[in-house]
C-alpha cells in the first residue's frame, strides 16, 4: 500500500493536475494506495504522521508537489520510518532534479514504484529538517520576495517557474545591502565582509535548478556551503548566470566550504530559508544527520558506496 501525499495548490494547480494523470495510471495499473490532501504546510506534518499510524505496511510515500511540500513532511517520515518518492509539481522541482527523478509525471511514477532507495542526509536545525539546503542573505530574500509576488503565480500558470526567480533576483538586487559574517564550520571560525550570501546545501540546487554547490551529494555526511562576499551588484547580477553551470566556483569572490556542522552569524538580521521555506532570520546553526531519509529514486541502481547506500526501500514501521 502507497501513501499519496498530495498538495493541490502547488505549482499554481500543477499538483491538482499531476494528481488527476497519477490517480488514473495507479488505477490503471492496479496499484493499491490511500490519497491524503494536505491543507497547509502547518498542519501536514500532523496529517501524515496520523495517516502512517494507522498500518504497518506502507511501502513508500509518494509525494506529489513541489520542495516546500516535501519540506512540511519530512520529520513525519522520518520519524515513522517511511521512504519517500517524489512526483514533482512545484515550482523548482529541486529535489527531483537532486535525485535524478524525471520531470515528466508518467516517468516519475514509474521511478516511484521501484523498490530501490537511496539513503540520504538531512540538514538539522533550530528550524526543523531541510532536505536541499538552507539559505540565508541575498537568496533567502529573493525567495521571500518571490513567494510574495504576483509575478510567482503568473509564471507558475504558464509553466515558466525558474522565471519567476530571475524576476526575484532583479528586484532584491536593488534594494539588497551586504554585511558582515561569520560562519563557523566544525567548530572553526571565518569572518567575510560584505557578505551578500551564505548557502548550506545538501543537493546540489535550489531557486529552480540553480548549482549553488555542484559538488553537493547527499549521501556523503557532509554538507557544502557557499559564502558570495566582497563583491558589487553588477558582479554579483553577472554571477547568476553561471549557476545554471555551477562555474561561479572558480570566481574569486565565491568561497565554497565543506564540513559537518556550520553557524552562520550576520551583522545584520537576514531571512533565511529552508527547501525554499521561511526558516526565520539568522542567526542560524545547521548539522548533518547521516542516512536520515530513504527516498526511491533512478539513481539508487548505479549507487555504489560512496554516494550514498542503495538498497530495499521497505519501511521500518
Amino acid at each position: 500500500m502507497y501513501l499519496l501525499i498530495i498538495n493541490p495548490r502547488s505549482g499554481g494547480g500543477a499538483g491538482q493536475r499531476t494528481w488527476q494523470s497519477v490517480e488514473g495510471m495507479l488505477k490503471a495499473r492496479g496499484i493499491a494506495y490511500e490519497p491524503l490532501f494536505t491543507q497547509s504546510a502547518a498542519e501536514a506534518e500532523e496529517q501524515v504522521l496520523h495517516a502512517l499510524a494507522r498500518r504497518e505496511d506502507w511501502r513508500a510515500a509518494i509525494l506529489i508537489g513541489g520542495d516546500g511540500t516535501i519540506h512540511s513532511v519530512l520529520g513525519a517520515l522520518r520519524r515513522r520510518g517511511v521512504p519517500l518518492a517524489v512526483i514533482p509539481a512545484g515550482s523548482g522541482n529541486d529535489t527531483a532534479r537532486g535525485f535524478g527523478i524525471p520531470l515528466a509525471t508518467e516517468a516519475a511514477l514509474d521511478a516511484a514504484l521501484q523498490d530501490r532507495c537511496l539513503e540520504a542526509d538531512l540538514l538539522a536545525g533550530t528550524g526543523g529538517l531541510t532536505l536541499t539546503a538552507v539559505a540565508s542573505g541575498f537568496d533567502a530574500q529573493v525567495a521571500v520576495n518571490v513567494n510574495n509576488s504576483r509575478y510567482k503565480r503568473l509564471c507558475n500558470a504558464v509553466g515558466a517557474g525558474q522565471l519567476a526567480y530571475i524576476i526575484g533576483i532583479l528586484h532584491t538586487l536593488i534594494t539588497f545591502k551586504p554585511c558582515r559574517v561569520s560562519v563557523t564550520l566544525d567548530g572553526k571560525e571565518q569572518a567575510f565582509d560584505q557578505a551578500w550570501l551564505v548557502s548550506v546545501c545538501n543537493l546540489p540546487s535550489y531557486g529552480g535548478g540553480l548549482l549553488i554547490c555542484p559538488q553537493a551529494e547527499t549521501g556523503d555526511g557532509r554538507l557544502d556551503v557557499c559564502v558570495v562576499h566582497g563583491c558589487s551588484r553588477a558582479q554579483v547580477l553577472r554571477l547568476f548566470p553561471t549557476l545554471l553551470k555551477g562555474t561561479h566556483v572558480a570566481l574569486p569572490f565565491v568561497t565554497m566550504l565543506r564540513g559537518r556542522s556550520v553557524a552562520v552569524r550576520f551583522a545584520q538580521p537576514r531571512h533565511a530559508i529552508g527547501d525554499g521555506e521561511p526558516l526565520g532570520t539568522a542567526p542560524l546553526a545547521v548539522r548533518c544527520e547521516p542516512g536520515a531519509l530513504r527516498v526511491l529514486t533512478p539513481l539508487a541502481a548505479a549507487a555504489h558506496g560512496g554516494s550514498g547506500a542503495a538498497g530495499s526501500c521497505q519501511a521500518s514501521g
